[in-house]
């Protein structure tokens, strides 16, 4: 029998149950340590120092120190207040103060231990330079001096996305976090993830806001305002409005568009059923060409599609010629606003992703009259609409989606979590239809929010080696091991940890609500009257109709580099 070892956290005897440091076992007891640069999904950093702790020892840093038996541990001493207090002044002494029009203010850590602990006057004069804004990016926007150092986007950059455009440079008094040579992040390796703003604890990186724009629009009565709600949205926000996390909230967002101005409002669910069957399509006709030295990688992810031209460009011909769901939905909109000659119309995507906002400017998307979607907002950006508007999200009565595009299936819903757009493909593929079937297929390691998740398929006298990846370090790990020699017929990628229910557009979640999203976006495949897009009948009229010898025209795009374009 092994001896259970213990150590005293504030006079309470807690277990050591393999946690990696003390912040860890102190935060299992229900003590909140204020933390700037501690990350669990991100190496420790250890240098916002708000996590000292009390040991006999001396102070120590609660995220890099590893528990040991017999530790008596201090969070809440005289000395320690005085510390942190002390810490926060510093960094707002060198900090913008124009909270009220930052835009992460309500959601800002420093803002927030600022309040916790009672700060109301700084002794230190105000250092701090005037606004230095980077808004060279479609999809972010960079201020450096709101950076207080804590180096979370640039482990993230580098340690989980591998994208590398931000590090730290300079010493001493004149470190900052820059891209390299100091380009505009435009210019940089930077593929609009987001994940750097996702985890960025002050105003120093945010989402590119645009609803004033969208305001004007609705404002105007020549114009015909129309949306599509990503299914990774409706279980984003709940938390933020006064709903449970996780909570699926579509129908109460569609009464909040309506009540904002919106004309029409539709799920991008249904471009999702497209996207299940023109995939399935392409993989199909793959599989009978024989077999391919590179695997077909899905294409719904901008940030992903962009991180494959900049890194490796010799694979594009292997990205799927889909579009992602919300372009083929916007493409399929706006044809049939031209059928109808209907007045001006304009799309807006609500999307949990900031790389939708490149994605949609992109020309490859654009046609003569414009671009499909003309404009993006993040989950982020509406629930600052929904607030400005006044509605009271909780109170609102769920409204449904409008025709003629209002069927949709639980394929296209599970689009939102990684492994959820395989898992649609392979409905679609199996020969068996059942119930049954059904349910099995969900136990054959597609789902769950590991980094990295593969399976085989039986798919007639084959089996098909398939790969599930979120997060764009995971992708190139991949690569690697295929150049290496390892076979798959098929992988999806999301740019996003967990894919889109983390996605940079998202309110922040810890993991635990992430779990809570994911299962949200099930539960709605659940109750969903329709499971495999193929049975959606208004597939059948689409293709019947309004895509009519026009499929690969507004269902599938080429990239310059799939063409061999440098």
């Amino acid at each position: 029998m092994v001896k259970q070892e213990f150590l005293t956290i504030d006079g309470i005897p807690v277990a050591i149950e393999g946690e990696k440091n003390i912040l860890e076992l102190i935060r299992k007891v229900g003590i909140k340590l204020p933390t700037f640069c501690y990350h669990s999904e991100l190496s420790i950093y250890g240098a916002c120092r708000m996590c000292m702790v009390e040991t006999p020892r001396g102070m120590e840093a609660a995220c890099s120190t590893p528990p040991k038996a017999g530790m008596d541990i201090r969070t809440n001493t005289e000395r320690l207040r005085k510390y942190r207090k002390m810490i926060l002044e510093l960094l707002l002494a060198n900090h913008c103060r124009d909270c009220t029009t930052c835009g992460n203010n309500g959601s800002c850590k420093l803002q927030d231990l600022a309040m916790r602990f009672g700060i109301d006057r700084v002794r230190f004069p105000n250092t701090a330079a005037e606004p230095k804004l980077d808004e060279s990016s479609v999809s972010i926007v960079r201020d450096q001096n709101k950076c207080i150092l804590c180096g979370d986007c640039v482990r993230m950059c580098n340690e989980v996305q591998n994208v590398g455009a931000i590090d730290f440079a300079h010493r001493g008094a004149k470190m900052t976090i820059s891209t390299a040579f100091e380009v505009p992040i435009a210019e940089s390796p930077c593929v609009g993830c987001g994940q750097c703003a996702a985890v960025c604890p002050t105003g120093a990186i945010v989402v590119k806001n645009d609803t004033a724009k969208v305001w004007a629009l609705l404002d105007d009565p020549d114009v015909k305002v129309t949306a599509q709600i990503a299914p990774a949205v409706r279980v984003g926000l709940g938390k933020e409005m006064g709903m449970a996390p996780g909570e699926n909230a579509i129908g109460k967002l569609v009464a909040a568009l309506k009540h904002m101005g919106f004309d029409e409002v539709y799920d991008t669910s249904t471009g999702a059923d497209l996207t299940v069957l023109e995939e399935s399509n392409e993989l199909l006709r793959r599989l009978e060409e024989g077999e391919h030295d590179w695997p077909l990688f899905t294409s719904c992810c901008p940030a992903w599609v962009q991180f494959c031209e900049k890194n490796y460009p010799e694979l594009m011909g292997n990205v799927s010629t889909c579009k992602s769901p919300m372009e083929m939905f916007a493409a399929v909109i706006r044809e049939n606003n031209r059928t109808a000659g209907r007045r001006k119309a304009v799309h807006v995507a609500i999307m949990p992703c900031t790389a939708k906002k490149f994605e949609a400017a992109r020309s490859e998307f654009c046609s003569e009259e414009g671009q499909d979607v003309e404009y993006v907002l993040t989950t982020q950006e509406l629930i600052r609409m929904v607030k400005e508007s006044g509605v009271v999200f909780s109170e609102l009565v769920p409204e449904a989606v409008d025709m003629p595009f209002a069927y949709k299936t639980g394929a296209g819903v599970i689009f939102g979590v990684t492994g959820g757009v395989t898992e649609a493909v392979l409905r679609r593929l199996a020969s068996d239809k059942s119930a049954t079937a059904l349910k099995t297929l969900a136990f054959q390691g597609v789902r769950g929010l590991e980094g990295v998740k593969e399976t085989t398929v039986p798919y007639g006298e084959r089996n098909l080696r398939i790969a599930i990846v979120s997060g764009l370090g995971n992708a190139s790990a991949l690569i690697e091991r295929i150049r290496g020699g390892e076979h798959y017929d098929f992988v999806e990628v999301m740019a996003c940890p967990n894919g889109c229910i983390s996605g940079g557009g998202q309110p922040f979640a810890h993991a635990e609500e992430q779990a809570e999203r994911s299962e949200g976006l099930y539960k709605a495949d659940q109750v969903s009257r329709i499971k495999r897009s193929e049975e959606n009948p208004l597939m059948m009229e689409l293709y019947g109709g309004l895509l009519k010898g026009k499929v690969h025209e507004l269902l599938h795009v080429e990239y310059p580099l799939a063409k061999g374009v440098e």
